[in-house]
């Protein structure tokens, strides 16, 4: 098991702790101190320290982003990261086709 903590500088005065576990080649586990971290629900400092973003990092470890970026690769957390970017896409497509049918119906409305 290889464990990763960084101090990142949120909204709070006093910096959050974000901490990157492999607990096999399968697992990767990441925690955040901040409220939405806390409550299990998506935390930006997990996913900018997971795509290489090191602004905020306060410990002064960026380097360290690398090493957890490469334990990414084949683990439960990058299966999920390509479904949800994919149910993005298809939000995006959704979002774009409902304001072509929105007009529509105005258009239709006005004749």
């Amino acid at each position: 098991m290889q464990e990763m903590r960084f101090k990142v500088q949120g909204s709070a005065l006093e910096p959050y702790e974000v901490v990157f576990v492999k607990r096999s080649e399968k697992n990767l586990s990441a925690y955040c101190s901040c409220p939405a971290g806390e409550n299990g629900q998506y935390c930006k400092h997990r996913f900018n320290i997971l795509a290489g973003i090191t602004k905020g990092i306060v410990s002064r470890n960026e380097a360290d982003v690398k090493t957890v970026q490469s334990w990414l690769p084949g683990t439960d957390v990058e299966t999920a990261i390509e479904k949800m970017r994919e149910l993005e896409k298809e939000a995006e497509k959704i979002k774009k086709a409902l304001s072509s049918a929105k007009k529509d119906v105005a258009k239709a409305m006005r004749d």
